[in-house]
């Protein structure tokens, strides 16, 4: 029997192989991932389990700390106003479509579908920004993508924890009670994040090894996470708030010149791993869903979670048309189609009590929305980013 190390070689060989393929090919890098875990089945019987677990404990974190570290602050708080309302209201708004759509056209439960509201409306464009990444797109439009994508995970995962608790009866939640979790699990993690942040950065500035700095960036990354987490707090806010210390602050002095070059590799690679591994994962277990039994509930699933992101995003955009901070129509459509779901959305679906009504069904309808977000969404980004002209034709640079 293989051993758990020689499982993780053999998806990174893949994952390296897979890499080379689809930049050859032009195939947006997360597809080629799950075509080949759904290959890597019917060839060779592959069994390493997708667990909430795995995805919230190994991980999640870096790609949420990865992502977090090269957002510049200055033009986050700059465009932070147009994004509280895609990450609050709009979220909110997506998931009681989305919950209130599975009630009455897929006829599941309320308290079921509410929670799959909520869990599937947490965004993950991991193929998108790999997208902007290869293609060199910068700019607002990344920003406006990875930003409200890391805080509309925060949202999710916060409204998931309240509707869970409604839903499983585990405790009478009365508007106050309601508050003081939100409360609680927001503010408790950006706390974490900030002192666990703040608190390593203080002993890096004390070295100039780029080892230790890496060493000590990895323990900020994965102790403001489960950190976070162990108190019921906010991982994902934790961890972004690590994160955006960290790339903004962290590099004024805490971290030396030579830190900055080879922290920055350190997590480009670790990204890479996560993402790599999440999507074979992915398309290894796709192949054990039972879908038959769900293909109407996943059809209206798919419908409604796409209407809901289109409620999330124009009638927000519409409201600073006027301003300063209005966003382009092109933009407003990449922000719509790349709101991918994707490890957090499964993380919290695979973590849902095992007695709970319909779990098999939440279960299997979300690994059909991804599996519709990777490949519909994800296959149709690139023509959609060209379309716009944020991904410029051979010989040109691209807009900035």
């Amino acid at each position: 029997m293989e051993s758990l190390i020689e499982k993780i070689e053999f998806l990174l060989l893949l994952a390296a192989i897979v890499a080379m393929v689809a930049r050859k090919l032009r195939l947006p890098y997360s597809v080629g991932l799950v075509l080949a875990g759904i290959g890597l089945t019917f060839v060779h019987p592959f069994n390493l389990p997708i667990t909430k677990e795995l995805i919230f404990t190994v991980l999640l974190p870096p790609l949420i700390f990865e992502a977090a570290l090269f957002i510049p602050w200055k033009e986050l708080k700059k465009d932070m106003p147009v994004l509280l309302p895609f990450v609050t209201v709009g979220l909110l708004l997506s998931a009681g479509l989305t919950a209130l759509g599975m009630h009455y056209l897929a006829g599941w439960p309320m308290a079921a579908a509410g929670v799959f509201g909520i869990l599937i409306a947490a965004t993950d464009p991991v193929s998108v920004i790999a997208t902007f990444k290869e293609a060199g797109v910068h700019g607002r439009l990344r920003l406006l993508v990875e930003a409200e994508s890391l805080l509309n995970d925060g949202t999710a995962a916060v409204g998931f924890v309240i509707a869970l608790a409604l839903a499983t009866g585990a405790q009478a939640m009365g508007a106050g009670d309601v508050a003081f979790t939100i409360f609680k699990t927001v503010f408790g993690g950006i706390a974490v994040g900030s002192v666990v942040a703040g608190a390593v950065l203080f002993i890096a500035g004390k070295t100039d090894d780029h080892l230790v700095e890496i060493s000590l960036t990895t323990i900020i990354a994965y102790s403001s996470f489960l950190l976070a987490e162990h108190f019921h707090f906010s991982g994902v806010l934790s961890c972004l708030t690590a994160g955006l210390l960290t790339g903004n602050f962290g590099y004024l002095g805490a971290i030396s010149d030579k830190g900055r070059e080879a922290v920055t590799n350190f997590w480009e690679y670790a990204a890479f791993v996560a993402n790599s591994l999440i999507f074979i994962l992915i398309g290894v277990h796709e192949t054990q869903q039972n879908f038959g039994p769900v293909l109407g509930a996943a059809v209206v699933a798919i419908l409604l979670v796409t209407l809901g992101r289109a409620v999330a995003i124009y009638p927000f955009a519409a409201l600073f048309s006027k301003s300063k901070l209005k966003i382009d129509m092109k933009h407003q459509h990449v922000l719509f189609w790349g709101g991918l779901r994707g490890a957090l959305a499964l993380g919290l679906a695979l973590g849902l009590p095992e007695d709970m009504p319909m779990r098999a069904e939440i279960t299997t309808v979300t690994f059909t929305v991804v599996a519709f977000s990777v490949f519909v969404q994800g296959l149709t980004m690139t023509p959609l980013l060209r379309a716009f002209g944020e991904i410029p034709k051979r010989g040109k640079k691209a807009k900035h």
